[in-house]
């Protein structure tokens, strides 16, 4: 089975867009298996700039793209992220296949995030908003909703009436206040039924012609992918397996509570694709050249000062998904080195090299200390996280630029070096250099 994974090593925002979209052309599927529009991957290329949130980033290419069952899906956002390639001239007819088991996000789970977060107060997670959390606990605990259940009106009737009795009580409950939910008047929020957020009951009829009016326009995508990638594995056809969000957000192995819900890891194929994780031959990790991390939870190698704010400027660290800027840092190898440990990596790929091109020196941070210990990342939750001490092996930068460089000798020669320290530290050869955002812009080693 030639299936490949691309794995974002961090904390999400790794680049993993650009690097599935330059490696798609050489596959014949390309498949999402976890997550939901809490994820967003941005694609440049001749078609233009494409920020994608459930749609595959493989969709450019000439093959396949199938959302599997371990994703959760936003329909309206689905619908609109459709029309947007059709628009652009992408055909999805025969190419696009989505699992019937997939589990939908309905506007109580938007309206119930926000309401969790306001009621955490300052102990908030920092969700996204879009309802990721709420739906995976629906999921769990039986009460989900899926598309099989949309292809039977009498069905998903009889099941939406018996979780709106269950979340219209949560809701009013919650809502004394209304100001407890702070994304009624987002600008992002356009439909009238996903802005609903009054202490009055859901009204069942409102949501049923909403869903049935937007599920129709995705009805000819419904099919179940599993068939076709058993058959494609049995035939040794190359397999692309588009990882969402970062490691460190997996809901077992991330910072915990300031994570995902869903699997991140390797393993998560076999539970979201259907596919068994021993069949995966490549995994290819992702990171960044330094590190990012948007919403709450600890991050030992953040920066406060003119660094973090050179980073942020020069990398254009803006959330795709949330708009929100994103925290900036240092490269850390000790986190890398154990989403390598993790994962299985056979290489590395490392985005946003031209970022550093203006750096007189450089700080890699090699290890954590606590109480003037040595320990690692798994020594602790996320309280001791927020409370190690990086410790940093500074470099000198090369004040060059990198941008498009295709060569790795084309690179300057510290730049060159800081490349090895990086495979030195977190014990893996690098397969590919980002040097730009463009599909080009990239060294294949």
């Amino acid at each position: 089975m030639r299936a490949t994974l691309i794995i974002g090593s961090q904390w999400g925002d790794e680049g993993k867009g650009k690097v599935i979209d330059f490696l798609s052309a050489k596959a014949d599927y390309v498949v999402r298996f976890h997550g939901g529009n809490n994820a967003g991957h941005t694609v440049i290329n001749k078609y233009g700039t494409f920020p994608l949130h459930l749609v595959p980033s493989g969709i450019f290419s000439k093959a396949t793209a199938c959302i599997t069952n371990g994703t959760v899906l936003d329909l309206e956002v689905l619908t609109q992220e459709i029309a947007m390639l059709e628009k652009a001239g992408i055909k999805l007819k025969n190419r696009l296949f989505i699992s019937p088991r997939c589990h939908i996000i309905m506007p109580y789970h938007k309206i119930l995030d926000g309401l969790y977060e306001k009621a955490k107060g300052n102990g908030k997670t920092g969700t996204t908003g879009r309802g990721i959390g709420p739906v995976y606990a629906d999921k769990v605990s039986y009460n989900g909703i899926r598309l099989f259940d949309l292809m039977d009106k009498k069905q998903f009737a009889e099941k939406l009436t018996a979780q709106l009795s269950i979340k219209n009580k949560i809701i009013t409950a919650l809502s004394d206040n209304e100001k407890l939910f702070p994304y009624k008047n987002h600008p992002r929020v356009k439909n009238k039924i996903m802005a609903t957020i009054s202490h009055q009951p859901l009204d069942q009829k409102e949501i049923e012609d909403a869903l049935f009016g937007i599920f129709e326009k995705i009805k000819p995508f419904i099919k179940e992918p599993h068939p076709t990638l058993l058959q494609a594995a049995k035939q040794n056809k190359p397999i692309l397996f588009e990882g969402a969000q970062g490691v460190f957000l997996d809901n077992d192995w991330g910072t915990y509570p300031f994570v995902t819900a869903s699997t991140v890891l390797t393993g998560g194929i076999n539970q979201g694709a259907s596919i068994p994780a021993n069949g995966i031959s490549e995994v290819l990790g992702v990171v960044k050249a330094y590190t990012t991390r948007v919403g709450e939870g600890p991050f030992p190698t953040e920066l406060f000062d003119k660094d973090g704010e050179e980073l942020r400027k020069e990398g254009a660290e803006f959330g795709t998904t949330t708009g929100r800027p994103r925290r900036c840092g240092w490269f850390d190898a000790e986190l890398v080195k154990f989403a390598c440990e993790l994962n299985g990596f056979t290489s590395m790929t490392i985005t946003k090299l031209d970022v550093l091109d203006t750096f007189k020196t450089i700080k890699i941070c090699i290890g954590y200390t606590y109480r003037d210990k040595p320990v690692r990342y798994y020594d602790g939750d996320a309280v001791f996280l927020s409370k190690v001490k990086p410790v940093y092996k500074t470099v000198s930068g090369w004040q060059k630029s990198t941008r498009g460089i295709t060569k790795f000798e084309k690179l300057p020669i510290n730049a060159q070096r800081y490349i090895k320290e990086l495979e030195k530290l977190v014990g893996v050869k690098t397969s590919l250099i980002s040097t730009g955002p463009e599909r080009e812009a990239i060294i294949v080693r």
